[in-house]
């Protein structure tokens, strides 16, 4: 495939990692302050589970259209 095609394949996946450290530093920061169950902590917790899976999305989308039209 083209650099292109290669650069989008690699660079989704660099986009999951990078989005799996910061929600895990969101994640460290929030036992720091405190164990007890806050709205705003677990909003948080799950704003950045849902920017992982966000990512997760595009990571499929980018692989299969450059993937798919092999197939075909």
């Amino acid at each position: 495939g083209s650099g292109i095609e290669r650069a989008l394949m690699i660079g989704s996946m660099l986009m999951v990692l990078s989005a799996e450290l910061l929600n895990s530093a969101i994640e460290a920061v929030i036992e720091r302050y405190g164990a007890e169950h806050h709205e705003l902590a677990g909003r948080a917790k799950d704003m950045g589970s849902a920017a992982v899976f966000v990512l997760m999305m595009n990571v499929l989308l980018c692989w299969g259209l450059v993937l798919a039209p092999r197939w075909t």
